[in-house]
């Protein structure tokens, strides 16, 4: 049955890196950024237009290249959470996380019983078309899903200890750009506010045991909260990426060009 390579990874202490999809309706982009060597693919079906044909086909490509679908929810319902699931996604990221009492319900979306609520609705091909029985099936998925949770506001912070006392949890994964509106700061992402701000997340997310991640808007700022302890990290999203490699290819041949003659 099919592995959640990133979990494991997480499991064994290491950082993972992924990046956002939110334009290019293509199945193409996962395997390309699977070949790049990218941990994991963040499918925005929030901020995203996509349908859930469109994830399913992503998330389907994303698994026969080796790289985890993981796929952002555009709000906190079962439906979207049980169907996203059965369509073979290997974690579910909950936006706007602020009421634990929310967010347990809605962790306990993602496994089955005993561990959860989830309804059985496995199809072969989420299993390799292996004869499996449901019992190892579902030991199976409960173990390889990871449950992420969006801290994006002030609330979210101040609530810290009851949201990540929450059974079920895997990750926070802080959405910055929220976050410092929220704080007053919008868009200053190097505001010592923000950033001793992301820090107590970090803080608390060992104490609790709890991965901590962020989503950021590039690279820099991708490999800086890495190495201030976030072990679960976007940078950017595919249309930010293209368009930075274009910028910088166009302007590398704009400068190699030959001055014009007379």
């Amino acid at each position: 049955m099919r592995v959640n390579h990133t979990r494991e990874r997480l499991a064994k202490g290491e950082t993972v890196f992924g990046c956002g999809l939110q334009s290019y309706r293509s199945a193409e982009v996962p395997r390309t950024f699977a070949a790049a060597g990218f941990d994991y693919v963040f499918i925005d079906m929030e901020h995203g237009a996509f349908d859930l044909e469109t994830a399913y086909d992503m998330i389907g490509a994303s698994v026969k290249a080796g790289i985890t679908p993981i796929v952002r929810v555009g709000e906190v319902a079962y439906s979207l959470v049980a169907r996203l699931l059965d369509s073979g996604a290997q974690g579910i990221i909950l936006p706007r996380v602020e009421d634990p009492a929310i967010l347990r319900e809605a962790l306990s979306w993602m496994r089955f019983p005993p561990e959860g609520k989830r309804g059985y609705g496995v199809n072969a091909f989420m299993v390799d078309y292996e004869s499996r029985s449901f019992t190892e099936i579902i030991e199976h998925l409960n173990r390889h899903t990871l449950a992420v949770a969006q801290f994006e506001t002030v609330a979210a912070v101040e609530r810290a200890d009851e949201l990540l006392s929450s059974k079920g949890l895997d990750i926070v994964m802080v959405g910055p750009a929220d976050l410092s509106i929220s704080l007053g700061i919008p868009g200053q992402f190097d505001h010592p506010l923000l950033i001793s701000t992301v820090e107590r997340v970090i803080a608390k997310c060992r104490e609790y045991n709890i991965v901590p991640g962020i989503q950021t808007r590039g690279v820099a700022m991708a490999k800086a909260w890495a190495g201030r302890g976030m072990r679960f990290v976007g940078a950017a999203s595919e249309h930010g990426l293209l368009l930075e490699k274009a910028q910088e290819t166009v302007a590398l041949l704009r400068s190699s060009a030959a001055p014009r003659q007379g």
